[in-house]
């Protein structure tokens, strides 16, 4: 039987050899951790020229009336919000709303002042800051799917940016419209 003494002397013999063995197991540790981090990163970067090209054209399709390429870009369950309260349309009906604007080859333009994106693998969001010469500066919002290989927008929203010195007396003309 071995007494407390050996197996004291045993462990501190192995001491370097213990510490050498964390220091490897510590190093791939760190390496695993550095590989899942950067593949995340590389894939949201190599995700990015698609997301845009997605959105920028959409914005394209809408300025040329292009009909079909405009509403392809969508999901087929997606829904659009427009910029009045009663303006949540399923994908089907802001179709049937937006027909009229794209016959004459002219849908509507909002140039793009800037964009974010969020999120990871196959569902992103996103917020941009758009200009119209009607209405001025307006925020779209969305979230678009990765569907069968390919980004399809399934919710956009469009608002309308209120300077918040303006706010008050446009909240009031809001109210009385309604």
């Amino acid at each position: 039987m071995q007494t407390t003494q050996t197996r004291e002397r045993q462990f501190k013999g192995r001491m370097p050899e213990l510490f050498a063995r964390a220091r490897r197991c510590l190093k791939a540790l760190t390496l695993l951790i550095s590989v899942i981090f950067s593949s995340s990163i590389w894939a949201q970067e190599t995700a990015q020229p698609a997301l845009n090209s997605l959105i920028d054209g959409l914005h394209k399709d809408a300025h040329e009336g292009n009909f079909e390429t405009y509403f392809a870009r969508y999901t087929s369950d997606a829904v659009f919000m427009g910029t009045d309260k009663t303006e949540r349309w399923t994908i089907d009906a802001f179709k049937a709303y937006a027909a009229p604007a794209f016959e004459d080859g002219h849908g509507w333009t909002y140039k793009v002042v800037e964009r974010n994106w969020e999120g990871d693998g196959n569902t992103r969001w996103f917020d941009e800051i758009l200009f119209n010469e009607k209405l001025g500066h307006c925020r779209g919002t969305g979230v678009v799917e990765k569907v069968d290989g390919n980004w399809k927008i399934a919710h956009y929203s469009l608002t309308l940016l209120i300077p918040n010195d303006i706010a008050e007396t446009v909240g009031s003309q809001s109210k009385r419209a309604d």
